[in-house]
């Protein structure tokens, strides 16, 4: 599914990433551990092509996203890919409706269609009766929740999670474990977690270290 080959990020005279290579399956949940500065979230916005590595690769199916065109990779992450972040990035102003429904509505969906597709989403994740709160009147699992949903509406092949739980108490981030499961279970996605909880770490697929910009 993604293959990145030799990767390396340069941040002025910094060398952030010294040639990092890695492959993750189809349907692979892997999850990536180390210590801060290590890399871990950089690495992470590369695969996501929300930058450019300064020389390398990355293939999705084969395919070299980094010889798109800047529109044409906001296209490809709309489409193909999804994030969640440690502090869920709801705009405060809207419902978790009409959150969740963005990245359909960015994909050309109407406003009928993305809500519709939105409340699907909220559904699956137990938060149809939530649809019409604001991120202020929502708990810190059920934020992060949303913005599972957010990430899920479009049904990318990929989820890219950077910290997810760092931000949840014990109760919420053992939901939020369990979900992506169960997420994979049920919808088939793959999943690349950036995390330093090592219960999360212990129950992927596949543990990936990284140390001083470089995969042990």
């Amino acid at each position: 599914m993604i293959e990145a080959k030799n990767i390396i990020k340069r941040f002025g005279t910094l060398e952030v990433l010294k040639g990092v290579s890695l492959t993750v399956n189809d349907g692979e949940i892997v999850s990536i551990v180390g210590p801060s500065g290590a890399g871990k979230t950089t690495f992470l916005q590369l695969l996501g092509t929300l930058d450019r590595p300064d020389s390398g690769e990355v293939l999705y199916d084969g395919s070299n996203v980094q010889k798109l065109s800047v529109r044409q990779q906001a296209v490809f992450r709309n489409k193909n890919i999804g994030f969640v972040f440690q502090f869920h990035q709801l705009l405060p102003e809207f419902t978790a409706l009409e959150n969740v429904s963005i990245p359909a509505l960015i994909a050309g969906k109407g406003k009928q269609e993305a809500e519709s597709a939105a409340r699907e989403m909220l559904e699956l994740l137990e938060l149809g009766n939530r649809a019409h709160h604001k991120p202020s009147e929502l708990s810190g699992g059920e934020n992060q929740r949303v913005a599972v949903a957010r990430a899920l509406i479009n049904h990318p092949k990929v989820i890219l999670a950077d910290e997810p739980s760092g931000s949840l108490d014990s109760r919420n981030k053992a939901e939020l474990h369990r979900l992506f499961f169960d997420l994979r279970e049920r919808l088939g996605q793959t999943f690349v977690i950036v995390t330093h909880d090592k219960e999360l770490a212990s129950l992927t697929d596949r543990t990936v270290e990284m140390r001083d910009g470089l995969v042990l």
